[in-house]
């Protein structure tokens, strides 16, 4: 089941795993992960004593009745902690197969009581987290749940709704997460530790807490996509020019954005791109885009995403307010068959060594990824290592048999635009399970001894925040067994 999953050190999952013995040598981490799952109904709670008790509540009234629509479980702060965040935190113990009790619920509430500070802390350092920012972190985590299903259209329907209410249900979440992310690094970036420290560490390490490292996998890859023919490109054309006639006959241009553009990102909001300088965008659309009088719309013109209309709205100084409809020409399935044999042939010879894998990226790949040398960044980790369940199920299923040095044939997938396209994977290194040791595995030695030092650092910062904020909690979560001292006020 694909999860929103976070990138601290530690979430909620893990602390349903760990129900005994609870002190203040563990350090709670904030809540920054989440399903996709829907949010249970408000009449889940109900019936079994499961309502969080708050003198602070938001209700309304409806038909003469009085319905409880959300509750302050916690003040922390200028910060509050609603129920509807305990459950929609909680949907990710669920959905990794956990059990939601009581204990699981205060652990939760004290995660977000964790997150609150973070932000209060945050605010007083004006650290701000963009809306673009949010949003790649989001694209990233929806391509890979894509990756993981199949498609963009067989995950809207597992969690039946699009792909733009799963992302406007978590943008708050994620946001929160980038916030508690950079706070740890601000509070944690002069912590280090030496190679003797390390070795130390290592040593005290009881034989059974040295980690087992599973199965793990390097790869680069080369993306071939089909190249579209003259006839299908005529099609997208013809689609746009109809477009472009309904709006010269008095059509609204964002009406027809949001209903027809193949760009997601600016079809919801009508087309609109907002202000952008030269170098923003394509070389032909930005000539179009600085050519144009305000209030004009363009002819169709073509760029490497396909055949476009722009309106300016608006010019101010050297930027430009625009708005555009995109319409993609199509692959036909010959074009898709032909980009599939041309990787298989890409393919066939780095089997044979007519080129190294290096060499053939540079060389024939559509997408070479960040550092432009083919290799396939783990979008969970950022890091260019995978284990066997973070690859996609057919990429798995294509290397499990292979060695290093060897390589797949042409496989087919989704660009993150939703356009078919073709991959092949190149085994750069495969390392077998073992548990760690200095030797091989120093790197994950180190990073597990810096954590711990970070993690003393960030228990003695929450501790000390903790002393010098308005803090309240509400309710039965009052009672609540947590790892620090809150004082509620």
């Amino acid at each position: 089941m694909p999860v929103f999953a976070g990138t601290a050190q530690d979430s909620v999952t893990q602390g349903n795993k760990r129900r005994q013995g609870r002190t203040e040598e563990e350090r709670v981490a904030p809540v920054v992960d989440s399903s996709l799952m829907k949010l249970p109904q408000v009449s889940d709670r109900g019936g079994n004593g499961d309502t969080a008790v708050s003198d602070m509540r938001t209700a309304r009234e409806e038909g003469g009745q009085h319905i409880m629509i959300d509750e302050v479980v916690a003040v922390i702060g200028t910060k509050m902690v609603k129920y509807s965040d305990v459950e929609r935190a909680l949907e990710n113990v669920r959905a990794s197969g956990g059990t939601v009790d009581e204990k699981t619920r205060c652990e939760t509430v004290e995660s977000l009581m964790v997150s609150a500070l973070y932000e209060l802390q945050a605010d007083e350092d004006s650290i701000v987290v963009s809306d673009a920012e949010v949003e790649n972190e989001l694209d990233g985590r929806i391509k890979y749940f894509v990756d993981q299903i199949g498609s963009r259209e067989k995950l809207e329907e597992f969690y039946g709704k699009s792909i733009i209410q799963i992302k406007e249900e978590y943008r708050e979440m994620i946001r929160t997460g980038i916030i508690s992310m950079r706070m740890e690094a601000k509070i944690t970036e002069d912590v280090r530790v030496t190679p003797s420290e390390v070795r130390r560490f290592f040593a005290t390490l009881p034989k059974d807490s040295i980690p087992l490292v599973p199965l793990t996998y390097e790869l680069q890859y080369i993306t071939k996509n089909p190249l579209i023919s003259l006839s299908e490109k005529e099609v997208a054309k013809f689609r746009l020019s109809e477009i472009r006639a309904r709006i010269e006959k008095g059509e609204r241009f964002q009406s027809l954005a949001a209903l027809y553009s193949q760009d997601p990102g600016s079809a919801r909001k009508g087309g609109d791109l907002g202000y952008g300088a030269r170098g923003d965008w394509a070389s032909e659309f930005e000539s179009m885009a600085f050519s144009l009088p305000v209030g004009e719309v363009s002819p169709i013109f073509e760029t490497q995403f396909g055949f476009h209309i722009l309106e300016v709205l608006d010019r101010k100084g050297e930027l430009v307010h625009v708005r555009h409809i995109l319409i993609r020409p199509e692959a036909s399935d010959i074009d898709l068959v032909r980009a599939q044999k041309e990787l298989d042939s890409v393919a066939d010879m780095v089997s044979n060594g007519v080129y190294t894998m290096k060499e053939a990226v540079g060389l024939f790949s559509d997408d070479a990824g960040l550092q432009g040398d083919g290799i396939y960044i783990n979008p969970m980790t950022r890091k260019p290592v995978y284990t066997a369940d973070e690859l996609e199920p057919m990429v798995y299923l294509a290397i499990q048999d292979l060695e290093e040095g060897q390589n797949t044939r042409a496989l087919p997938y989704q660009t993150q635009d939703n356009q078919p396209a073709f991959r092949m994977f190149y085994v750069k290194k495969r390392i077998p399970p073992h548990r760690a040791d200095l030797e091989s595995d120093y790197d994950k030695i180190y990073e597990m001894a810096l954590n711990a030092a970070k993690e003393r650092t960030m228990r003695d910062w929450m501790r000390n925040k903790i002393e010098n904020t308005y803090v309240r909690i509400m309710g039965r979560f009052k009672d609540c067994n947590f790892i620090y001292r809150w004082k509620s006020m």
